[in-house]
């Protein structure tokens, strides 16, 4: 039979898990429902311009606000994540990111207020920066540490599937609102509704979140008193391998999310002149499948190697694109989302090992601070500026073999990454990196 302590250990983790995956899924709607507007119809009415790539451009470098801020959510939620606890920061990035969505969604365009319009949505967008940069390294943890470190690649795989599902969520709700609604009323007011569902989410994951427990590790770390008094610096000084090997093997994956959910929206458009409708349901597609892929792999780095997996995934992500564009211009809805879903998969393939793979090179006592710096620089260097990068390379060569190459640099900085991450078996792994944790876990016990 099962004990009372045992089933409440289950109860909690099963609650953790759910707050994981839908706080993080709340957060990325909000995220992907701006990005994906930004690729269709942010930049004609928030910047105008007779040259329709200027526009989107322009567009895009809000999206770049959006992770530039995430540093400083990073910082500041961090550092309060390893001081105060996860839970207390988990709360405040949901209410962060939400409101400031919600806002997107009242704001008046630059017809009605001109330069503000933009100035105002570069704000919210930065606002929203912030939140998502303080919840990821809180999210990862609290499913995690929660969980038994032998299966850490599954429980920390939770936050990881925040991303396609919220993608899911944005791109069906606008997807379905361009369907019934016509163009003109689609942009006049209909695409607010994305961002005003916003406010209605965030209820239902505070629900969730308030509900919750400290994690048990961070519990054991106040109790004898071992919380770090400035995290940032220790991080930067006592581990800085760990930082930099969390940056780079975040950067691929980066670059190929943003190409295949953001940029390649307005290569369809712009380029080969398809429906916005197409591109959307191609990247819906693609992230259904990501919602299984994503915890199968994150398992599966249990059983095997995550730098194994991790390195297969990163010489995929660099070859890809040279057999998917071709396909992409084929015009072939058929042949688009089946180059979409292995694009995504091959994502997966990165993006559910790597939360446990990232928060593995960090000490317990700073895994906080260090997973979220990490997480949110590297976003800076890889997804903030590649829908820039991207646009920029199409408009300068005329072709995606440019793009295509830019992808390949960064695979192989993400490869240098994977050779500086700790190398061992997934028992030895358990052993080292992960004991710390499962000593302080068992001792709740």
């Amino acid at each position: 039979m099962t004990n009372p302590s045992e089933a409440m250990d289950r109860r909690s983790l099963r609650r953790a898990f759910a707050a994981s995956v839908s706080g993080t899924t709340l957060e990325y709607y909000d995220f992907a429902a701006y990005s994906v507007a930004s690729a269709t119809i942010l930049g004609k009415l928030f910047f105008p311009s007779h040259d329709e790539l200027a526009s989107t451009m322009l567009a895009f470098s809000t999206y770049a606000v959006g992770y530039v801020s995430r540093p400083l959510g990073g910082f500041i939620f961090g550092r309060l994540g390893d001081i105060i606890g996860r839970k207390q920061v988990l709360v405040a990035t949901l209410l962060l990111t939400g409101i400031a969505t919600f806002l997107i969604g009242v704001l008046p365009t630059h017809a009605a207020l001109g330069g503000a319009a933009a100035i105002l949505l570069v704000a919210l967008r930065f606002a929203q920066g912030v939140g998502v940069g303080g919840e990821w390294g809180g999210a990862v943890l609290l499913s995690s540490e929660f969980g038994d470190p032998k299966r850490r690649g599954f429980w920390a795989s939770a936050a990881q599937i925040g991303p396609p599902a919220g993608t899911l969520l944005a791109n069906g709700v606008l997807a379905l609102l361009a369907a019934i609604l016509s163009t003109g009323a689609f942009e006049s007011w209909g695409w607010r509704i994305a961002f005003l569902l916003s406010g209605v989410l965030v209820l239902f994951g505070l629900w969730l979140r308030l509900k919750l427990e400290e994690t048990p590790v961070f519990k054991k770390i106040a109790e004898r008193d071992e919380k770090p008094k400035a995290p940032v610096r220790e991080v930067v000084t006592s581990e800085p391998r760990a930082l930099i090997t969390g940056i780079l093997v975040r950067i691929c994956p980066d670059v190929l999310y943003s190409l295949f959910t953001v940029f390649v929206l307005t290569y369809m458009v712009s380029k080969l002149h398809m429906s916005r409708g197409e591109g959307l349901a191609a990247v819906m597609i693609g992230s259904a499948f990501q919602l299984f892929l994503i915890p199968g792999f994150g398992a599966l780095s249990d059983r095997v190697s995550r730098r194994t997996l991790y390195l297969i995934g990163t010489v995929a992500a660099a070859v890809w694109p040279f057999v998917f564009f071709p396909m992409l211009n084929t015009k072939s809805f058929l042949l688009i989302a089946i180059g979409m879903v292995v694009a995504l998969g091959i994502h997966a393939l990165l993006y559910g090992p790597q939360a446990a793979l990232i928060t593995e090179q960090f000490s317990a006592r700073l895994r906080y601070t260090g997973s979220s710096l990490a997480y949110t620089l590297a976003g800076v260097l890889g997804g903030a500026i590649a829908p820039l990068v991207f646009t920029a390379l199409l408009a300068g060569y005329g072709t995606w073999v440019a793009v295509a190459i830019y992808l390949v640099v960064t695979a192989v900085l993400t490869l240098t990454g994977v050779l500086l991450t700790r190398g061992a078996r997934p028992d030895e792994d358990v052993q080292t990196a992960g004991q710390e944790l499962q000593d302080e876990t068992t001792a709740l016990r």
